[in-house]
């Protein structure tokens, strides 16, 4: 699948995720070949309001980077008004950086950037591991749930694997399972893939070894792969596979007392 191909995919998984007609192809995005912007380059996104938007949690704002264009749901018609005024000159590329919104908006709280990347059939490098192919389990098996319970809060958080919906594929030590990676069906025939390591056997390609199971499996499904990390080493592993990185994710929250903000 090619680079434009992957990016009109992508485009339509958050534009389904907005819940709000919208759309990134905006009258500051040149037409042309994907991803060729003026030399200047686009700015803004197109903000819409959407109280449902699975862009960010519930009462942010969320900001979609992909290719040279971008969306933005807020959950109130004034939120959104905030937004369109103080984002409409910031470059694309710019909006998902938490140092460049802070400066224009009255920002309380931020979650990610995270880069968002995907993978075609056609690009896919497939790990290879001494140990063989990687064990399918179900993810409710005590030994996958035995991973899961050994992880810190905030790593179990980053990976995703407690939301996985297809098998988990693990690696085992022993009897041990020390590494999983699965995905979590989202709309647009698309794959979130999660990926978890016990803290003590990080650094041996493990991550790699059962993500590829995970990508197969979603591939071989007719589903789109998408990898959203914000770790260099979780970015590096999907590189490895072939991902291409086609964008990033922002959620803000804009403080209590600003226009547009929330009260909830």
């Amino acid at each position: 699948m090619a680079h434009s191909a992957l990016l009109i995919r992508a485009r339509e998984l958050w534009e389904t995720l907005a819940d709000a007609p919208v759309s990134f192809t905006s009258p500051s995005e040149p037409t042309g070949p994907a991803g060729a912007t003026e030399a200047s380059g686009p700015t803004g996104p197109t903000v819409v309001v959407s109280p449902t938007s699975a862009l960010c949690p519930a009462s942010w704002a969320g900001i979609v980077v992909l290719g040279s264009a971008a969306i933005a749901t807020a959950p109130t018609e004034s939120a959104a008004l905030v937004l369109r005024r103080a984002l409409a000159s910031v470059p694309v590329t710019s909006l998902t950086r938490p140092e460049i919104v802070r400066a224009v908006l009255p920002v309380a709280d931020v979650l990610g950037p995270a880069t968002l990347a995907y993978l075609s059939s056609a690009e896919f490098r497939p790990a290879s591991h001494p140990q063989g192919a990687a064990e399918p389990l179900a993810s409710t098996h005590p030994d996958v749930q035995g991973l899961l319970r050994s992880a810190e809060p905030g790593d179990l958080a980053e990976s995703g694997m407690e939301e996985i919906t297809s098998p988990a594929f693990v690696v085992r030590e022993g009897t041990d399972v020390v590494a999983a990676a699965g995905y979590r069906a989202w709309p647009a025939e698309t794959a979130h893939v999660c990926v978890l390591t016990h803290p003590r056997w990080r650094g041996r390609r493990l991550a790699r070894h059962t993500s590829s199971a995970a990508v197969a499996h979603a591939l071989a499904a007719g589903l789109l792969p998408q990898w959203r990390a914000r770790p260099p080493a979780s970015r590096r592993v999907a590189q490895s596979l072939g991902f291409r990185e086609l964008g990033s994710q922002l959620s803000i929250r804009l403080e209590r007392d600003a226009p547009g903000g929330t009260h909830g």
